[in-house]
């Protein structure tokens, strides 16, 4: 019986709190404004079988936002020199974005700015295209894979300072808004550790928080006299010293200070794969939007998505209503995900762990409604 008393006020804060969200919120919409997934563009040979996932598995789970990594893998007419092998032509983009209409799908695409512009081993596109822009020319690829090594390479990063990459890039970028008719652009700028580097005779000595900022400001500037949102993840304004998270899921290297120099209107995404680490208070504190990213372990997912609905219900309207929802990461192709997915193949453990993630989060979700 004392147990019982002990306990029963805990119980019953958790069940009043449930309670109380469902009966103040009239709907899923209003509970979890965005519910989204993400993912690379699929290859051609896959798109049909991506078309049914969105309309089958997407539609029926309540997604309401589609991220689609589609970086350089798009027949780009403005610049056809980019494109990338095994890239999707515009009459597949349109099939997928009638698709996403008739269901009620925010349709999202994302081009790497800023850092992403490699592999270890291999330049992407804009690099390999355009070698002047690369903020790092010193630093060669790899011959394979190798974590760590002495040049600290992970990704290459483009020159924010370059006089000619901006309009390059943007060029893209506006193609990408265009063919996707989406009101919304995901930047990327996850990750960047090149930045501001002594060897680039524009970007030596600069800030690199005001650096980063700046880019982001730019491409804010850009976007927004068009009408459309910039979304970017949000690792890079978090400092990983002070909170202890690191150089990936963090920064380590001074851009965090760039969270007081961008527009409060920038969308973030704030992933988390590991534990579920409650950042996104931060960003809703200092006015952001912010949306909860997990990838591939259920536990994670599901703990942050007690914290979205905790912190929605627990935080002062016009704070609330900054914990926009939360979306889905797929990393590692489309292609294989789909395999895992539909097929339960088993080479790809990793993309298991996200088909199974997905799966458990999205069923909890539609328990909302």
């Amino acid at each position: 019986m004392k147990l019982f008393k002990l306990c029963f006020p805990f119980v019953f804060f958790i069940v009043f709190s449930q309670q109380s969200l469902l009966a103040q919120e009239k709907s899923i919409d209003d509970i979890m404004p965005v519910r989204g997934f993400c993912i690379s563009a699929p290859t051609p040979d896959y798109f049909d079988q991506f078309l049914k996932f969105v309309e089958e598995d997407l539609v029926p789970r309540k997604v309401n936002t589609l991220l689609l990594l589609v970086g350089y893998r798009y027949e780009f007419e403005k610049h056809p020199e980019l494109r990338d092998t095994l890239a999707l032509t515009k009459k597949q983009v349109k099939k997928l974005v009638k698709l996403c209409k008739e269901n009620n799908i925010k349709l999202i695409p994302q081009l790497q700015i800023l850092g992403h512009q490699s592999s270890m081993t291999k330049a992407n596109m804009l690099l390999t295209v355009y070698p002047e822009f690369d903020e790092t020319p010193d630093v060669k690829l790899l011959k394979e894979r190798q974590w760590p090594n002495e040049q600290e390479l992970y990704a290459k990063s483009f020159c924010p300072l370059h006089p000619g990459v901006h309009k390059v890039v943007y060029d893209c970028v506006d193609e990408l808004i265009e063919v996707f008719e989406a009101d919304a652009f995901h930047a990327g700028m996850d990750e960047v550790f090149y930045l501001g580097e002594d060897q680039c005779p524009r970007c030596s000595g600069r800030d690199k928080a005001e650096l980063f900022a700046g880019e982001v400001n730019k491409l804010y500037c850009h976007l927004s006299n068009q009408g459309k949102e910039l979304w970017i993840w949000g690792d890079r304004l978090i400092d990983g010293k002070t909170t202890g998270l690191g150089m990936w899921q963090a920064s380590m290297n001074n851009t965090a200070r760039a969270i007081d120099l961008i527009p409060k209107e920038v969308v973030i995404c704030d992933w988390h794969y590991k534990i579920a680490v409650p950042s996104s208070v931060l960003f809703a504190m200092k006015g952001f939007n912010v949306i909860t990213c997990p990838y591939q372990t259920s536990e994670v997912a599901l703990t942050q998505l007690h914290h979205f609905l905790s912190f929605r219900e627990n935080s002062p309207e016009i704070m609330a209503n900054r914990f926009q929802g939360m979306m889905q990461t797929i990393w590692g192709g489309a292609d294989d995900f789909l395999e895992v997915f539909y097929n339960n193949k088993e080479e790809a453990p990793r993309r298991k762990g996200s088909s199974e993630c997905f799966r458990n989060l999205f069923d909890e979700i539609k328990k909302l409604d």
